[in-house]
């Protein structure tokens, strides 16, 4: 008799466990049509983004494709080393942060300026209208793009054309290594642009009109009303995006400076994404091109998290 009582008891303590743990495989059994939806995306992220991680063993390895992984010599941090003293590492790294700190002052809020214009636009009709136009050019390929502004602004393109048949100098615009930083930023504006106002109007949607018809009645105006009731409205998504931005911020992109790099030269076009490139596929130097990636992904790691750290200190819910 002395049992019973323990038994039930422990059979007690045994039963929500299992009535809760039944019950989740019964929701996910409930809908398994949406887990089966979200399988291959699910497959697919940890082909091509988990496994590949692997790889970054190489990193700390002298690595020869004809040996693989294992009979290829361990040297430790010899290829971060190496990154430290290599002048076309330094050159690279350069370029990438001076473009990406252009991208972040000019192109960032470029699409937040169009959504707030875009919203104060009354009539639906040249909304819409303006919409397509600006969302256009981003479902073009780096490779179109490039060429239509080699036809436009290159230096048999359209605009010194006109300028020469007016009696005028001929303008470098294409080929000019000095302004190529800005070209490209003014190149990811034009591109990119109405693509990204598309959350920013979204969350302007989702704002209160109540808080515009208060702001009227206390005498605001049109900039007290976008200072006080939209930017705060938007805030937060602003952040958020923000923090997944600095996520990315040595990683400007590839085809863009790739195809413009023999027009300018190294000195201006490199950036870490093609030098991975030229260094590990073309040089064959993989170890070296890791440790570059490698040391990318950290940083852009520690960048997400110190500002989503930031961002919890000053109140904001951020990114997690």
């Amino acid at each position: 008799m002395a049992t019973g009582p323990a038994t039930l008891e422990q059979g007690a303590r045994v039963k929500p466990g299992r009535v809760s743990q039944r019950s989740v495989w019964s929701r996910m059994w409930a809908n398994r049509g949406m887990y089966l939806f979200m399988l291959p995306g699910v497959l697919w992220l940890i082909l091509f983004a988990y496994v590949p991680l692997i790889g970054n063993i190489v990193a700390f390895q002298h690595y020869s494709p004809f040996i693989g992984f294992r009979a290829s010599p361990f040297v430790g941090l010899d290829n971060f080393r190496e990154m430290i003293h290599d002048p076309d590492f330094i050159m690279s790294l350069r370029n990438t942060i001076e473009i990406e700190l252009l991208q972040l002052i000019f192109a960032f809020p470029a699409p937040l300026l169009l959504a707030l214009l875009l919203n104060s636009i009354i009539s639906e009709r040249v909304k819409r209208a303006v919409q397509s136009i600006v969302y256009l050019p981003h479902f073009l390929s780096w490779v179109i793009v490039i060429a239509m502004w080699q036809q436009v602004f290159g230096g048999a393109g359209f605009l010194n054309g006109l300028l020469v048949n007016q009696g005028f100098h001929t303008i470098d615009i294409m080929s000019n290594p000095s302004i190529f930083k800005g070209l490209v930023v003014t190149q990811t504006i034009w591109k990119d642009i109405g693509w990204g106002t598309i959350i920013f109007l979204a969350a302007l949607t989702n704002i209160d009109l109540q808080l515009y018809e208060a702001a009227v009645i206390d005498g605001a105006g049109g900039w007290r009303r976008l200072i006080d009731v939209t930017l705060p409205g938007i805030r937060g998504i602003v952040i958020l995006l923000l923090i997944l931005r600095l996520g990315t911020a040595l990683s400007v992109g590839f085809e863009q400076y790739f195809l413009q790099q023999d027009a300018v030269g190294a000195q201006a076009a490199q950036v870490l994404d093609t030098f991975i490139y030229f260094r590990g596929i073309q040089s064959g130097d993989f170890s070296f091109a890791t440790a570059v990636g490698l040391v990318r992904g950290v940083v852009g790691a520690m960048l997400i998290f110190g500002a989503n750290w930031v961002a919890n200190r000053f109140g904001e819910e951020g990114l997690f």
